[in-house]
Formats: C-alpha cells, structure tokens, sequence
C-alpha cells in the first residue's frame, strides 16, 4: 500500500480568512503538488474561482477532471453532504494519488469539522487517504467585537437576571466546535486590533480548547507551508478527545433562519459607493459575510470585494478574460436575508 495522502482540512467562520491562507500557500508552495477542495455556503462559487486565479493554478475550466487541481462543492454545508457531495470528489483525487502530494479541503464557514473528518473512516477513503490536521482560522477582530463570541462573565450575570435565556447560540456552537476539533489554531487578522485585545481574543480561544493545541498568529494569511502541513495527526483515529455539540445527534441541522443569496449584475460600479451601500444593507439585515467580484469602469481587472459586518477589503486579483462578461456577482451569507430587498439597493445604486 502506497503512503497515503495527507488531508489538511482549514475550518473557521464566515470571513475569518480561510481562502487567503490557502492561496498563500499555493503561491509558495515549494514544489509540492497541492489539490484544493473548497466548499461553499451558496450556489455562487466565489472562494473557488479566487483560487483558481492564485497564478498557480489553471484555470482553464475545460481541463477540470485532467489538469486543475482545485475542485468546488457549492451545494451547501460539506458537513451537511458528505455522502453526496464530498465522497465522488474524494474518489476522483484518490484516483489521481500518484501525482497528489497534499489535499487541502476548505469548508464552508458553518460546517462542522468532526462530521467531515468521521468520512475518513470509510474504507475506501481511509485506505488511500489521511487526515493530517484540522487548523481553525479565528478572525481576530471579529471575535474582539463579540460578533461570535460572548463575555463569559457578562452571559452569566443576565442568565442570573432572565432564566429564560439560552445557553448558547447556534453560532456560539459552531464556534467552539471548530475549535474543539482543531490542532492547530490560527489567530488571523492580529493587524486590526492592539496587543491588549489581542490577548483578550488569545484567553477566549484557550478557554474553548479541550486539550492543549498551538495557536498562531497572522495577518493577511501569510505563513510558511511548514507551519501548516506536516502534523500526521491521523485525525480519524482520535475523534474521542474532540468534543462537539452534536456528538449524540443522528444528523445535525444548521440554523433553519441562515441563508445565503447572490447577485449577478451586467454593469459597473464604482467602489466606493458600492460599499457605502453594503454597509448600509449590513445595518439593515444581520448580514454575517459579503463576497464577490465586482466590475469597475474603465477597469480592465477584477475587483475583489469581502465583508464581514461592516469591515471590508477589496483588491484587484486579475485582468478580465476576453471571453468573460464583466459582471458584478456578490454573495450575502446572514440570517432571515430579504434577497428581493438587497437586488432592489444595488440596482438603484
């Protein structure tokens, strides 16, 4: 039996900057021979097609089952789907072993890991097949502001007050889950807060790990391959010391009131109005991520756009293909999304 191949899967929060850290390690990839499997909450594949133009990659879609190494899953959470979805794509990579040195699997930014990591334990796949770690990305400066981690002391003091209170949210869940499951914990984005919110950021991480785990810290994802592959943990053999909210559960389902919708546009925009007009819609809905591409007049390359609350960046990724329609396509991940609602801001905009 030949080695099998090491399986790195990158787990965090919506915007916590998964993408980032893996298209840096594709950019440096010192050789190896790295296959990306991304998933997405959402039918518009924005996180795959980012990969895609890394410089690494080919992005020639017609060579998708001989050449590109990068595979895309949009159907919704791969925790979700691990049958239908993740298990064909797995064969086909299993298939390709000999010229795989790595698989990076990027999950949507509500999956479980553990779900995912339990499929390595069907035969097919555990023969051929390892997980060498599971990294959870933590944003930084979104868990500074609370936008998915509680003040300890400020929960119980209002649960003394109102016994009617819930324990904990279905994010609150997902993030401790994450880490729960993590062997490796990435603090990114560090170069939006202070040292001090720093290390307050740092004591709520360790306070949801249940065993000791490195943490790390980065901005802009940018960390050397040999911090993040390498670990053989063999995950799928010691699931018992990664606890999760769902252990006793048959199937778990996410927040029924979580969508995800998109906007596809044929027409420009001019950048700064259109996140004026973001951040306006992100006050009026609880929307948890933005991202997408935009077209910009007189602008002969893409425009990148990501959100989280009303934090964004933007950056030019690369020239418009001549064969390619210059459209603005953004998708909104959040809670009880009104779609007509946000089609109808930007198209007035």
């Amino acid at each position: 039996m030949a080695t099998k191949i090491p399986v790195t899967v990158i787990t965090g929060f919506l915007g916590s900057g998964k993408t980032s850290i893996i298209r840096h390690l594709l950019q440096n990839n010192q050789g190896r021979r790295i296959a990306v499997l991304v998933n997405e909450f959402g039918e518009l594949g924005i996180d795959g097609e980012l990969l895609k133009s890394c410089q690494i990659c080919p992005e020639d879609e017609t060579e998708a089952n001989q050449e590109t190494n990068i595979f895309e899953l949009t159907n919704g959470c791969l925790c979700c789907t691990v049958q239908e979805e993740f298990y064909p794509t797995m064969r086909e990579l299993i298939k390709r072993r000999d010229s795989i040195d790595y698989i990076i699997i990027e999950t949507s930014g509500l999956a479980l890991p553990k779900p995912l990591v339990k499929a390595f334990r069907w035969q097919e796949i555990r023969n051929a097949a390892t997980v060498d770690a599971v990294i959870t990305v933590v944003d930084c400066a979104a868990v500074a502001a609370g936008t998915f981690a509680s003040d300890l002391e400020a929960i119980a003091a209002q649960r003394q007050e109102d016994d009617s209170l819930e324990h904990e949210t279905p994010l609150q869940e997902l993030f401790e889950d994450q880490l729960a499951c993590a062997d490796l914990v990435i603090l990114n984005k560090t170069d939006l807060v202070d040292s001090e919110t720093q290390a307050k950021v740092l004591e709520i991480v360790k306070h949801e790990l249940p065993r000791v785990v490195k943490i790390v810290e980065s901005d802009y994802g940018k960390l050397d391959p040999s911090i993040l592959l390498g670990f053989a943990a063999a995950v799928e053999d010691n699931l018992d010391d990664r606890p999760s909210h769902h252990d006793t559960e048959e199937d778990h389902d996410h927040d029924d009131e979580i969508n995800s919708t998109h906007v596809i546009l044929d027409r420009t925009f001019d950048p700064e109005k259109l996140q004026a007009r973001l951040e306006k819609l992100a006050q009026e809905q609880e929307i948890y991520r933005i991202k997408g591409f935009v077209a910009v007049e007189n602008k002969l390359m893409r425009l990148v756009m990501q959100g989280v609350g009303n934090r964004f960046d933007k950056f030019y990724d690369r020239p418009w293909k001549v064969e390619e329609t210059k459209q603005t396509s953004l998708v909104f991940i959040g809670r009880n999304l009104q779609s007509s609602e946000i089609e109808s801001q930007l198209v007035s905009l």
